[in-house]
């Protein structure tokens, strides 16, 4: 479950866009390949398998981190065993989100969509877990040959955070946030 469902757009030789272009949401998640390890930016809706679709991309270990923790960034947490999240969302993952389950259902459904048929809005549940690690401004991930820095840019959430990958001689490219963010 989960290739039609997804969509793939490689960046560069070690970055893909992997998005759910088939919900109004059109969650946008990035896989970023060093070469030690790889890192999923946000795992989309949670409808189907992204696990899957990261793994056919990579055979590297996959470390998962949230831009922020609103439902449509987290939902596909549940596939994998470890992930990061920004420190002040960290109680939103053990029952203390922010909305109730059946305005997230409503929210999920209000727009186009053309879920997978295996998909059941009855089952659909916000992703609740304990976090492998916690993130702040300025953290960041080594995934061998290529840096991944968190930049803290609360706004759209109080801890939503955006990412800087060094590129090497690129320079650097910056996640995108519902907000303007500049870095200098």
């Amino acid at each position: 479950m989960g290739k039609n469902w997804f969509t793939v757009e490689r960046i560069d030789a070690d970055t893909f866009a992997i998005s759910e272009e088939k919900h109004w949401e059109e969650t946008h998640c990035y896989l970023l390949c060093g070469r030690e390890r790889a890192l999923l930016i946000d795992t989309g809706l949670g409808v189907a398998n992204i696990r899957t679709v990261a793994e056919e991309l990579t055979f590297l270990p996959i470390t998962v981190a949230a831009t922020h923790a609103h439902w449509d960034h987290i939902g596909g947490h549940k596939y994998f065993a470890e992930f990061a999240v920004h420190e002040t969302e960290k109680e939103w993952l053990s029952g203390s989100f922010p909305l109730p389950l059946e305005a997230v259902k409503k929210n999920l459904l209000r727009g186009r969509c053309s879920f997978p048929k295996e998909f059941d809005i009855d089952r659909y549940e916000i992703f609740q877990g304990e976090p492998k690690r916690l993130l702040h401004d300025g953290d960041s991930f080594e995934l061998g040959n290529r840096l991944v820095e968190v930049v803290h840019t609360p706004g759209h959430s109080p801890g939503h955070q955006a990412v800087e990958v060094d590129t090497g001689s690129d320079g650097h490219i910056l996640d995108t946030t519902p907000q303007e963010v500049e870095l200098s």
